[in-house]
């Protein structure tokens, strides 16, 4: 089973550049089958890692940041991935 763990963080006002790189520069002690960092409006920072496990398996996840960098706790979620669906298909793009 593919498990994906989601870390999303909030700077504090003016300091999301400094939390992007932050987070872009924690290295987990094993390496995840894939990461990827997003960013997005009101300088919040978003980092999900797939891994090969089982829901409950103790996984190593990004740490919390200095109080100082970010505005609120950090938010964490785990998904089971169901699979990868391909993109519809308009009826106008048929030829």
């Amino acid at each position: 089973m593919t498990v994906v763990l989601m870390w999303e963080a909030r700077a504090v006002p003016g300091r999301g550049e400094e939390l992007l790189a932050w987070a872009g520069a924690q290295e987990l002690p094993v390496a995840p089958l894939r990461r990827e960092t997003f960013r997005a409006p009101e300088d919040r920072v978003l980092v999900m890692t797939w891994w090969e496990a089982g829901f409950d398996a103790e996984l190593p996840e990004i740490a919390e940041p200095d109080g100082g960098l970010v505005s609120r706790a950090v938010h964490r979620w785990r998904f089971e991935s169901v699979g990868v669906e391909a993109p519809a298909v308009r009826t106008s793009d048929r030829r």
